[in-house]
């Protein structure tokens, strides 16, 4: 049975033959030997040592199956154990024009996705990535929340009408999804407590290296709760993930040149920081912003926080920080307003620390039917796209909220990536939606 490098390297197997297959990672040839480098389908590789006759024509990505013995030797790279092989069978000779090499630019790793995946470094980010994934559904099952799954092809926008995908359905307009909250809210009237992992869809015109046009969206909706409740959630949940993923997958985040001593701090309570706080912070600092027409003025209350001021804000901190209480005007029309500051919405945005920024964003969901439909039609939108939702509020409304968090912007804090397209296998954004 083959095994795999992680398995061969093991006192356990040394002196012992053993078969794996895999492809050509690095091939070094000297006059009368070959070293081998394999690269098992788990991304591990291991040194097999052949006689250089025995591997002519063999090139970079062919599939191969190597037999032989393990032996221990200081000198092997990966960990001191290699294999002096035996015998090799061939699946597949790849041809002499394999594109990624040891080094390429970001563009062609991105052009030729399909093979770049074959790299160390996007294997190590797939293994933390279901790690993370693992993790989160643990923590939800462990702590009574309901796995559901909500539709991604829906008629009414989440988050502003600008940024929604547009597709034919049959004979109807459709869109893709936003988010699934809105479909969360209506299960928790059955289920309680609920969440979801589900791709959502921006039609943003942003090319920033936080911003992708489709990504996966971890969501919690759950009912008779208060806006501290929430919060508690996300922290647990953050702080569970982080600290059990640092353990995990130490290896692949050391192969990263992750220093995980700033993630091992990670552990609630996080602070809670007024919106009002947060301007007046920016403002002392002398932090502008920058206005369409590309002049630039100071931060005032009223405007709402982006890249460059949750940086600014979050580049010193060692814990994340809730920055609560925004103006209701910059939040989407399910924000609760707050009854004791009008103008003031029930919400509040996760920012990681060291300028990574928003990575969640959540809050009560208003209740009221009278306020939610004066506020769908201030923004524009169609009430009649919204009845079923707004029957959450005329049949048994009670208090709920939840939250968003992306996983991509969750795993560039962790993997402490310079680009949120080198946290998806298949990133997509708006120049981007192939291969």
């Amino acid at each position: 049975m083959p095994l795999r490098a992680s398995q061969i390297k093991s006192p356990e197997y040394v002196g012992r033959e053993v078969t794996i297959r895999g492809w050509v990672y690095r091939l070094r040839k000297q006059k009368e030997n070959a070293f081998v480098i394999v690269r098992d389908d788990r991304g591990g590789v291991v040194q097999c040592i052949f006689s250089a006759d025995k591997v002519a024509g063999l090139t970079i990505e062919s599939s191969i199956e190597v037999t032989g013995v393990v032996i221990q030797d200081a000198r092997a790279p990966e960990g001191g154990y290699e294999i002096k092989g035996k015998s090799i069978k061939v699946y597949n000779i790849a041809g002499i024009d394999y594109p990624i090499g040891e080094y390429q630019s970001d563009e062609l790793l991105l052009d030729k996705r399909h093979l770049a995946l074959r790299t160390r470094k996007m294997v190590a980010m797939a293994k933390i990535r279901a790690t993370v994934l693992d993790l989160s559904r643990r923590w939800f099952v462990e702590n009574g929340w309901m796995e559901v799954t909500a539709p991604t092809i829906v008629k009414g926008a989440v988050e502003g009408g600008s940024t929604l995908f547009k597709l034919k359905y049959f004979d109807e307009e459709a869109y893709l999804s936003q988010s699934a909250q809105l479909y969360l809210e209506a299960m928790i009237f059955a289920l309680g407590p609920v969440w979801s992992l589900t791709p959502s869809f921006r039609a943003e015109k942003s090319r920033t290296v936080r911003h992708l046009a489709e990504f996966s969206h971890l969501e919690a909706e759950a009912p008779w709760v208060m806006l501290e409740d929430i919060l508690l959630v996300q922290e647990q949940l953050v702080s569970h993930v982080i600290q059990s993923a640092i353990k995990e997958r130490a290896e692949e985040l050391a192969y990263l040149k992750r220093d995980t001593a700033d993630l091992k701090k990670v552990e609630p309570p996080f602070e809670r920081l007024p919106y009002d706080k947060a301007i007046e912070m920016l403002r002392s600092k002398g932090f502008a912003i920058t206005e369409e027409d590309g002049s630039k003025r100071e931060i005032r209350v009223g405007d709402d926080l982006n890249i460059d001021s949750e940086r600014e804000l979050t580049k010193d901190a060692s814990k994340p920080i809730f920055v609560i209480g925004y103006p209701i005007a910059v939040k989407p029309f399910y924000v609760k307003e707050d009854p004791d500051h009008r103008g003031v919405g029930q919400a509040a945005d996760m920012l990681a620390p060291a300028g990574f920024g928003e990575i969640t964003s959540g809050g009560l969901r208003e209740d009221d039917i009278v306020s939610m439909t004066e506020r769908i039609k201030k923004e524009g939108l169609d009430p009649a796209a919204y009845d079923w939702y707004l029957d959450l509020r005329k049949y048994g409304s009670v208090p709920h909220g939840g939250f968003g968090l992306g996983i991509e912007r969750l795993m560039r804090w962790i993997t402490n990536a310079d680009d949120i397209k080198d946290t998806v296998l298949f990133p997509r954004t708006m120049s981007r939606v192939t291969p």
